[in-house]
């Protein structure tokens, strides 16, 4: 997927008319160290020691570590092999999705005794407009305070939450004090606290847009907000509006409880490198059962069918076809999907990862009209 931030709300007169007399209260409450820490919770023996969720074997990847392990610079997504490298005492667990999901389930019950306006980012972590809440409380930090407390008492697990008056900054403040954290930017703080921050802390900025911006002599949020909308159009494309308000502090985008799922995929990195069509196939057979197995689940069809392929040498290629009306059943994903893959071969090179996404979703419409983000699922 490529890089890029998140729906821009670059704001007209009105809106900026709306905003002033109306102004909104957001918190962005984020679980800390979450699957990490759900383990430590249900295993005592494994409290205060280096703990990764994922696989120890030679291609295993890490899928969440604990502060233990995060002192060691262990990190989600690094190889195991590195991991371990980095933390020799480090004790992996394999994760345990359908647990996380119920304690997630726990917590987003206790987000709607507040507000109904919450939109879930992954399970860990959401966003909550406390603007107008079904508690009466005029303050979003005695909200956030409350919030917090009811999870540690009901879950034992801990949660950092920043509130601020929009997506953007409320983001930033849950990272501020982690974990077991609250900070609070104010309107008035607000453009001077983006304005010392480096750019690659920005929510939407990732590491290739943060070289690029450096290598513009963009390197923290005040160079950012000294280049016009133009230049960062012309750099940045679509993306441009959104850098140039928010490195302003300004932030549009409202909380979208009924957010919809761009895309949802599934991937597998193979314990050894494939190099035959027979091989590649059996591969993705699970892959593409479990993508199907969600649009069963949620009742969603989608037209485009998209092959990732992740090769020996780390280089990644995607391989799609958009079909004229939805994928109807299984067989038919599994087809798209293969014919798709056998127009790769033969191979010069081991493939390391397979993945299948469907995307342009829609409840089960042929002409899907879809926003939002995207799903992947886990094998």
């Amino acid at each position: 997927m490529p890089e890029s931030g998140p729906e821009t709300a670059a704001p007209d007169a009105a809106a900026q008319a709306e905003a002033g007399a109306r102004q909104r209260k957001v918190i962005h409450i984020d679980m800390d160290a979450f699957y990490a820490s759900v383990e430590q919770r249900d295993n005592p023996d494994l409290r205060g020691k280096p703990v990764a969720v994922g696989s120890s074997r030679e291609r295993g990847v890490v899928a969440a570590a604990s502060y233990e392990a995060r002192k060691f610079g262990v990190r989600s997504a690094m190889p195991s092999v590195t991991a371990k490298r980095k933390c020799p005492e480090l004790i992996f667990v394999r994760h345990r999705f359908d647990v996380y999901k119920a304690v997630s389930q726990q917590i987003r019950a206790i987000f709607a005794d507040y507000t109904p306006l919450i939109e879930p980012l992954s399970l860990d972590e959401a966003y909550l407009d406390v603007t107008e809440n079904l508690k009466g409380i005029d303050s979003a930090t005695q909200i956030a305070e409350e919030i917090r407390a009811r999870i540690k008492a009901e879950t034992q697990l801990t949660a950092s939450a920043g509130v601020s008056y929009n997506k953007f900054l409320a983001k930033l403040a849950s990272d501020q004090n982690k974990p077991d954290g609250l900070f609070v930017i104010t309107p008035k703080m607000g453009p001077g606290f983006v304005e010392t921050l480096d750019v690659g802390r920005f929510h939407g900025i990732g590491p290739a847009t943060k070289a690029k911006m450096n290598g513009l002599g963009i390197a923290t949020g005040a160079d950012l907000r000294a280049q016009s909308m133009e230049v960062l159009r012309q750099h940045f494309g679509k993306s441009g509006p959104y850098y140039y308000w928010i490195s302003r502090g300004v932030d549009e985008r409202p909380v979208r409880p009924d957010r919809i799922r761009k895309s949802a995929g599934a991937e597998n990195t193979f314990s050894e490198d494939v190099f035959t069509s027979g091989e590649a196939e059996i591969e993705l057979q699970p892959i593409v059962a479990k993508v199907w197995r969600y649009c069963e689940r949620s009742g969603i069809r989608g037209r485009t069918v998209t092959l990732k392929v992740k090769y020996a040498d780390f280089q990644i290629i995607t391989r799609s076809r958009t079909l004229p009306a939805s994928v109807a059943s299984h067989d038919e994903l599994a087809q798209v999907s293969m014919d798709l893959l056998e127009a790769l071969f033969p191979v010069s090179k081991g493939i390391r990862l397979l993945g299948v996404t469907l995307s342009s979703l829609g409840e089960d419409a042929p002409e899907p009209a879809a926003t939002g983000g995207q799903m992947t699922l886990e094998l």
